[in-house]
């Protein structure tokens, strides 16, 4: 099944590269990867099914790599890994990705950075009375600017490295992570 998933994933990927990512047919997706039907909705509801399993598997790797870091690396260890991998993509030759079908890519790729980082997160500050953020507000600011850089970096056609890009995408959350993160419990909370 993972030859099968893979299939479908690039096949997705190179259709969005073709096409408004709307404008893509599932029965397209399926011809592509030379899968059938029933195959693909025994494991998928549907296009946007299929993209988040593909931003899940890419960061499950990430998370597997993490699992010796503590604290704020470990939360940010997502980043690098999801940004080799984009540039990877960003640098296959042919057309470059519609602008419709990065946006919604992108916007999946927020909604699931935001429910591992609120999990994590919730983890971190366990035991904690109080906090100075919400954690689910915490979580969105850092997906939304992992998203704000990961645009910024695409349609600039930055050629920055995906390490740079990490250490900016760091450079704007790591302050406030780390203040968070290390300051003890019984905190005031804001609101």
């Amino acid at each position: 099944m993972r030859r099968t998933k893979s299939s479908l994933h690039d096949a997705l990927i190179g259709l969005a590269r073709e096409k408004p990512y709307p404008a893509i047919a599932v029965r397209e997706i399926l011809d592509r990867a030379n899968v059938g039907k029933s195959t693909f909705y025994m494991h998928f509801r549907d296009k946007d099914d299929l993209l988040e399993s593909g931003i899940h598997e890419v960061l499950q790797s990430a998370r597997g790599a993490a699992a010796s870091r503590s604290g704020v690396d470990r939360l940010l260890a997502f980043s690098l890994p999801l940004l080799t991998h984009i540039d990877e993509h960003r640098r296959t030759p042919g057309p470059k990705m519609h602008r419709e079908g990065r946006t919604t890519m992108h916007e999946h790729l927020e909604e699931v950075l935001t429910a591992l980082v609120a999990d994590d997160l919730a983890g971190m500050i366990a035991g904690r009375s109080r906090q100075l953020l919400p954690t689910d507000l915490l979580a969105r600011h850092v997906a939304s600017t992992f998203v704000l850089v990961l645009n910024w970096w695409v349609e600039t056609d930055s050629t920055l490295p995906a390490a740079e890009v990490d250490a900016l995408f760091r450079r704007l959350v790591v302050p406030t992570l780390t203040e968070l993160v290390a300051r003890p419990s019984g905190t005031q909370t804001v609101g």
